[in-house]
């Protein structure tokens, strides 16, 4: 029931509502709303604002906008991001500045927010995109209640409807990989195609294929090691660290590709560069030697060679999946696959390889009628 003086009401926006007025320690007196999934958590909720009103525990007035304090939020992110990330932070967080940007932290209400995605989505905003918004507005209104700024949250009445996840990308036929690493070899740019060749080889990331240096590769050892990313921001590219700790690491290098490898190094030095100069240069440099290829190099030779192989649609991050398949698919532990990825842990493996893994569990049948019909050993 609702108690002396709160009404409860049911809003457009499917939530229960109670506006209270509020008496603030310098004597204003301001109606606000409060919204629940039902009206006894509105009326609660209501409830308990009046209570800290009166013992002086709501914030008082503040008068910075939304927008001013999401990017008072991005700028002390800042430092532990990558410049990648806070590029891709600011344009997340960004969507909802035309909506919510010019108004007060303290009056953004649920039905804003509500509004605001809506909006969004009209607009083609993907669901992914839209997800990773929400968070970064959540994560605004967290250390905005922590900062006792706002008396309430209003994104936590807030819930994001998405389509389930799609599976991972489609991985190779062991036919159609041969077919790729035959047109990789071809390739009339050796970079374009042996960074190709080393996504689908070794399980890459395209950054951190473009991200090597001669110095990274043991011809001797047969090994390769992960230390930097060249990856793709604005148009451009940009040299970052490698996407997790676990993404730095020391790869095995197979016999075919280590060969090819091996023999471009010769013909560079046959160019007149010395082991001592060709260790800091890049392995797969663009028109400017001083850089790595362009990031979207690859995307564009790979769309190429699919069409005129007659491959259906790959992402580059395919090749890197595929790998990552053929691995399972061959009986490597799920552990192994993790390092191999360079993924932070297995469950990241176990998460993006589930299909597969469960066709092995099927595999995995015990019959105890075959335990018993065994022969005992004698003691």
């Amino acid at each position: 029931m609702p108690r002396r003086g709160l009404r409860c009401r049911k809003h457009r926006s499917g939530l229960w509502e109670v506006r209270p007025y509020i008496r603030y320690p310098d004597g204003r007196k301001v109606r606000q709303s409060f919204y629940g999934r039902t009206c006894e958590e509105a009326l609660k909720k209501a409830q308990e604002a009046v209570v800290k009103a009166r013992m002086g525990l709501l914030p008082m007035r503040d008068s910075r906008t939304f927008q001013g304090f999401a990017e008072e939020w991005l700028e002390r992110k800042a430092g532990g991001l990558s410049a990648k990330t806070l590029a891709n932070y600011r344009r997340e967080l960004g969507y909802w500045f035309p909506y919510l940007g010019p108004m007060r932290l303290q009056e953004v209400k649920p039905l804003d927010i509500r509004r605001a995605l809506d909006e969004l989505t009209k607009q083609g905003i993907g669901p992914r995109s839209l997800k990773k918004a929400l968070e970064h507005l959540r994560a605004v209104f967290k250390e905005a209640l922590a900062l006792e700024i706002v008396h309430r949250d209003p994104t936590a009445a807030i819930r994001l409807n998405l389509p389930s996840r799609p599976k991972a990308g489609r991985a190779l036929e062991p036919e159609e990989a041969e077919a790729l690493l035959r047109a990789f070899d071809a390739w009339p740019t050796w970079e374009v195609g042996m960074a190709l060749r080393l996504c689908l080889a070794l399980g890459l990331r395209e950054g951190e294929a473009l991200g090597l240096k001669w110095g990274d590769v043991d011809l001797e050892g047969g090994t390769l090691t992960i230390r930097r990313a060249w990856t793709a921001l604005g148009g451009k590219g940009l040299l970052t660290e490698p996407k997790t700790a676990s993404s730095r690491r020391t790869l095995p290098v197979p016999a075919a590709t280590l060969e090819r490898l091996k023999a471009r190094w010769e013909y560079l030095l046959s160019l007149g560069g010395t082991p001592l100069e060709l260790k800091e240069a890049w392995v797969f440099p663009g028109r400017d030697p001083s850089r790595p290829l362009n990031p979207h190099s690859l995307a564009h030779a790979l769309r190429k060679i699919t069409a005129r192989l007659g491959i259906p649609h790959l992402r580059v991050h395919d090749l890197r999946h595929s790998y990552g398949s053929f691995l399972l698919a061959n009986g490597a532990p799920l552990e192994l696959v993790s390092e191999r990825m360079g993924h932070a842990n297995p469950s990241i493996t176990l998460n993006v390889y589930r299909h597969l893994l469960g066709h092995e569990r099927q595999a995995w049948v015990v019959d105890p009628e075959d335990l018993l019909s065994r022969p005992r050993p004698k003691a």
